[in-house]
């Protein structure tokens, strides 16, 4: 039998959802029934403009306008809500906020930090730790988020700061 080498697997792609706060959901959510309201008022005065004098090219062109950032504020919010998320493929961490997407090369991280006493998890892409980005998925995606980007680069040092060590870098500032 001949020695058959495995060409490199590739990984599926690793998605991980955002973590919104219950303010930014409640904000969100009140987000949306402006713009319900804003696209319901707009109607009604659209309706009485509709029953006098409706030559006036700038009241047309304020009722689109209207109609307009009412819906696009509500596809924006509803796509922040349905497709935030982080996803690790082979080549890229991309974090993804609703229609804004932002890529970063696997092979640029140089550490991952779990912080244990403010729960955030820190991925860094230099030594000095300058230039990182933060993870907010939940707590418990953390060592998945965490294995799955090693197996990836395995390269990546992985850093586990207690409390009592946050509170003590916290100090010296």
């Amino acid at each position: 039998m001949e020695n058959v080498t495995q060409p490199d697997r590739k990984l599926p792609d690793k998605k991980f959802r955002f973590r919104f706060s219950p303010l930014m959901i409640v904000l969100f959510c009140a987000g949306l029934l402006l713009c319900a309201a804003g696209f319901a008022i707009n109607t009604w005065q659209f309706i009485l403009f509709l029953q006098s004098d409706y030559s006036s090219i700038y009241d047309w062109l304020k009722y689109l306008l209207l109609y307009f950032a009412s819906l696009f504020l509500a596809v924006l919010i509803i796509a922040m809500l349905i497709k935030s998320q982080y996803v690790l493929t082979d080549k890229e961490l991309i974090s993804q906020f609703g229609i804004i997407r932002s890529r970063h090369e696997i092979k640029k991280i140089r550490s991952v930090c779990k912080l244990n006493g403010s729960g955030k998890l820190g991925v860094y892409f230099d030594d000095f730790k300058t230039n990182y980005i933060v993870i907010v998925v939940r707590e418990e995606w953390y060592d998945e988020f965490i294995l799955a980007l090693t197996a990836r680069n395995g390269s990546v040092s992985v850093e586990i700061v207690s409390a009592e060590d946050e509170q003590k870098k916290d100090k010296k500032k």
